[in-house]
């Protein structure tokens, strides 16, 4: 696995100009790694957009390693910057404390009374369901998150443009806390796989340091 992250050259705004939506995010992403584009095997990426100290980073996780002058396309040159991730899972244990920062889209699903149908899938807007929707995913994926350990730090809405359909607002929150590790082989998967829904379109991705 790979941890990479380049500065997006956000003060450029010609080179810049195509990313009006997480669905260009995603294809700069994916075109980042040449050799499964030609063998058409995709692997799973999770990715998210930081901002620290007045710049904007595309951060981003994969089992293989980037082309670092590809992922600049959008990039500040000679930003770009990738280091190996396993050694760094493999030390995670149970009952290490550790603060994270993850970006999820809160959704639910409602059933339809009476149907065989899938249910729909409705945003939660509120604080509060905002809150309770990553406590509710905690322990099934290895984690023990206490209500006053956290907070949500950014609420919003990400774009996301498709040729031919109506443009959608995806619901977004990034948290921020302290969390434990109860499973460290479900921990682990969850940073490897990602965190919810709407996975390769920004979503997901939990970065962790060790608690000081």
């Amino acid at each position: 696995m790979y941890l990479s992250r380049v500065v997006i050259d956000k003060n450029n705004r010609k080179k810049i100009k195509d990313l009006t939506h997480v669905g260009a995010y995603h294809a700069w992403v994916e075109d980042s790694f040449p050799e499964e584009c030609d063998l058409e095997e995709r692997t799973r990426k999770l990715w998210r957009i930081d901002y620290l100290n007045d710049n904007a980073y595309l951060l981003l996780v994969s089992p293989n390693q980037p082309s670092l002058e590809l992922l600049e396309k959008y990039g500040v040159e000679n930003s770009a910057e990738s280091k190996e991730y396993g050694t760094f899972l493999a030390g995670l244990h149970n009952g290490m404390k550790l603060n994270f920062r993850v970006t999820l889209n809160p959704v639910i699903s409602k059933s339809i009374p009476n149907s065989h149908q899938r249910g729909r899938v409705l945003p939660h807007i509120s604080l509060d369901h905002q809150r309770k929707f990553l406590l509710d995913r905690s322990k099934v994926n290895g984690f023990d998150l206490q209500e006053e350990a956290f907070t949500i730090v950014e609420r919003g809405y990400a774009l996301f443009k498709k040729k031919g359909q109506k443009d959608l607002r995806l619901v977004k929150a990034t948290y921020e806390g302290t969390l434990t590790v109860i499973d460290e082989q479900r921990f682990r998967e969850m940073l490897i796989k990602g965190l919810g829904k709407k996975k390769a379109y920004g979503f997901g991705l939990m970065t962790v340091i060790p608690y000081r």
